[in-house]
């Protein structure tokens, strides 16, 4: 698989948009109700926080290029 696949392949899997979240978060500590909103979207999605966070590790790059793609820096 070339990483232009890998990397479509990875924005179309459930736990990308996850992941997203979960960066964004870490970018802004201590707000809790979106922390609240974190937890709703595993559980619509049928993921774990832990999924999440593997997910993070392999495609760390992909997600933080879909934040800064969208108009937040991520700062």
């Amino acid at each position: 698989m070339t990483d232009s696949a890998r990397k479509a392949a990875a924005r179309k899997n459930p736990l990308f948009g996850a992941a997203v979240v979960k960066a964004v978060l870490r970018k802004r500590d201590g707000v809790q109700a979106t922390n609240a909103l974190y937890e709703g979207i595993l559980r619509d999605l049928g993921v774990t926080d832990a999924q999440v966070e593997a997910f993070l590790a392999d495609h760390a790059e992909e997600v933080e290029q879909a934040i800064k793609s969208h108009g937040r820096r991520g700062d």
